[in-house]
Order: C-alpha cells, then structure tokens, then sequence
C-alpha cells in the first residue's frame, strides 16, 4: 500500500483537489504504485466521490484536528503552499509537491515554495503543471528538512511578504 496525501489547509483550493483526482492524475499516481489517496479538502465546494479515481481508493474529509497522523502514514504530500501546511510536511519528513494557487493575488507563497524548492526540500508547481510534474518529478533527489533556526525562517517569510 502506497499513500498520497493532499491538503489544502484551512482554505478552499478546489482547483486543486479537481487536479489530483483527474484521470490525468490519477494515471500518474498509480503509474507511481500509489493504492491510496487521502484528501483533505477545506472549505472547498468540490469534494470528490469515493469512487471518482479508478484504481485508487479514496478518502476524504474536510478538517480533523490534526492531521500529522494522515501525514506520518503517507508516503507522499501534496500540499497547498501556505507555511504551516510546508512546515508540517517538512517536519514529518515526507516527500513534498507544494502546487501553488496562481490565482492569487500577491502570492507570497510563490516565494516560499520557490526557496525550498531551491534548498531541495520540495517541488512546487501548479494545477496546469501538477499532471506532468506527477510524472517528471524525481523525489530522491529531496534533501530533508532540518529545523531549528525559526528566525531565518521569519526573516524569509518577512522579506517574502513585503515588511522589510
């Protein structure tokens, strides 16, 4: 049994909950040897039926009070690229593909998502490149995350969001 896991936070991002479960991206996933799917969905107005993804079997939910279990049981993330959902997937030391919402206005998280994939800690992309990346990306060559100096960290999101 190989497992996804893919969060969108506290928002809504149904474009990207409609992108992992395409059959696009469900052919992906199980030309990966993935069996499993979980998705967390938010306050979003899509949530996909359990059998929407021939080949994979699918869970989903809106909000837990945590979901550093569905995280420590998945052999992949893919998140939303708000910090506290990078941070968390980073932490737990899982593969992660952050797709970005180009949709936003003033994306700082573009910018986030844009130096852990510098650092080689994750692979960013967006719903139109999720399909491709799925089938290009190489997650060996992710190096983990190591914690501990959060200062560095709140001086990039500072810099990132325009207050310094």
């Amino acid at each position: 049994m190989k497992t996804v896991f893919v969060t969108v936070g506290t928002t809504s991002f149904d474009d990207l909950i409609g992108t992992v479960t395409s059959d696009e991206s469900v052919k992906a996933f199980i030309h990966r040897g993935y069996t499993d799917m979980v998705l967390q969905v938010g306050r979003g107005s899509v949530v996909p039926d359990p059998d929407s993804c021939p080949g994979l079997t699918l869970q989903v939910f809106r909000f837990k009070d945590s979901i550093a279990e569905d995280m420590r049981h998945s052999d992949m993330v893919i998140s939303h690229a708000g910090a506290g959902s990078c941070l968390e997937a980073l932490g737990a030391n899982k593969p992660l593909l952050v797709v970005v919402n180009d949709k936003l206005m003033d994306n700082h998280q573009l910018e986030l998502a844009k130096q852990l994939q510098a650092d080689s800690h994750l692979i960013y992309c967006t719903c139109s490149t999720l399909p491709q990346t799925l089938r290009d990306m190489d997650l060996s060559a992710l190096s983990t995350y190591v914690p501990g100096q959060p200062q560095n960290f709140a001086n990039f999101l500072d810099k990132a969001v325009g207050l310094v």
